[in-house]
């Protein structure tokens, strides 16, 4: 279990004026521990201006706090960190920094638990330099094309792949649509992430028939006895984006474009809607529970368009288009006096 999470940002410093500092020649050696694989001792004393027992004495004071360094006298050795049961303090880059936020951003937009918290903690400790555009980030960013996210714990999805790469049962709560709970054991053959869910194909043991499971709905996994492989030739995403559709919609939208097929086909994927070829045109169809989402996809396809059905389609159009016209307009200003 991590005990500690600390985050520094400090590289640079660290190699010019506060290097006559003996706190940051320790976190110097300690970002060239994190950076190579093997530190040599004698290398490491040049370039932080110390002698090599010096180094020795860093080894030992970040062992001594709960930092596992571990020594490899002789030609060719050195020092290595050593995985252990607490984080130490990581030493990021401005760079690094800003794909670590980029990358927690995302996993929170799409609906994992522990990524908002880990978020916040870091925009704690950002440099002024850094804070007010990771700021930015987080409020601008989004996921195109996706629904609001249904969190999930990154527990269980961890769990999950853990069983699907051991290839093992798992055994789990799960909490039906209708609110009721069970136990069930199943065999994960996969775990899918698709619009804001994730998805978990996998075979229940009791009737060896392929389901899948919402990961957010899954409490209290663990891991069992050794599992069947899957059927060769399964993919996982096939088998989800076959049972979303399969699943009913709140509407079935029906849409002819005036592009031919092979163009549409290059601006939307087939998982999302199904073309045919009608006459010089396309008759796109496609079902979502969101007519707010329809009308934001079909705008960006590029191609004029006539709305087959539904007719409440034609209203959500046209706030769009209203709100695209507002938007195009140029802002008012106050005219002054030369």
């Amino acid at each position: 279990m991590v005990r500690v999470i600390a985050v520094s940002f400090c590289p640079q410093r660290c190699f010019n004026e506060g290097m006559s500092r003996p706190a940051s020649r320790l976190l110097a050696f300690l970002e060239l521990l994190q950076s190579r694989l093997v530190v040599d001792g004698a290398s490491a004393a040049n370039e932080l201006g110390v002698s090599e027992r010096t180094i020795r004495r860093y080894a030992v004071a970040l062992h001594d706090i709960g930092i596992p360094v571990d020594g490899q006298p002789g030609a060719g050795g050195g020092y290595r960190l050593r995985a252990g049961t607490r984080l130490p303090p990581l030493m990021l880059s401005d760079e690094e920094a800003a794909a670590t936020v980029f990358g927690l951003v995302l996993a929170d937009q799409r609906g994992l638990s522990g990524a908002e918290g880990a978020l916040t903690k870091i925009a704690r400790v950002l440099p002024d330099r850094l804070t007010r555009r990771v700021q930015r980030l987080r409020d601008e960013v989004r996921l195109m094309g996706e629904p609001h996210a249904t969190p999930a714990s990154s527990e269980t999805l961890l769990v999950i792949t853990e069983a699907v790469r051991r290839k093992r049962a798992l055994r789990i709560g799960y909490t039906r649509r209708d609110g009721t709970q069970s136990t069930r054991e199943i065999e994960p053959l996969g775990l899918v992430a698709r619009r804001g869910r994730w998805y978990v194909p996998a075979r229940n043991r009791g009737s060896a028939e392929v389901r899948t499971f919402r990961a957010d709905r899954i409490a209290d996994a663990a891991i069992g006895e050794p599992a069947e492989p899957p059927e060769p030739g399964f993919d996982p995403v096939d088998h989800v984006v076959r049972m979303l559709a399969s699943l009913p919609w709140a509407w079935e939208i029906e849409v002819l474009l005036d592009a031919p097929v092979e163009e549409i086909a290059a601006r939307i994927p087939a998982t999302m809607a199904e073309l045919e070829p009608d006459g010089r045109r396309t008759r796109l169809t496609l079902r979502s529970d969101s007519l707010e989402w329809a009308a934001g996809a079909l705008a960006g396809l590029g191609a004029d368009f006539e709305v087959v059905r539904p007719d409440e389609l034609r209203e959500h159009l046209a706030q769009l288009a209203a709100r695209l016209l507002a938007g195009s307009q140029p802002a008012s200003r106050s005219l002054r006096a030369p």
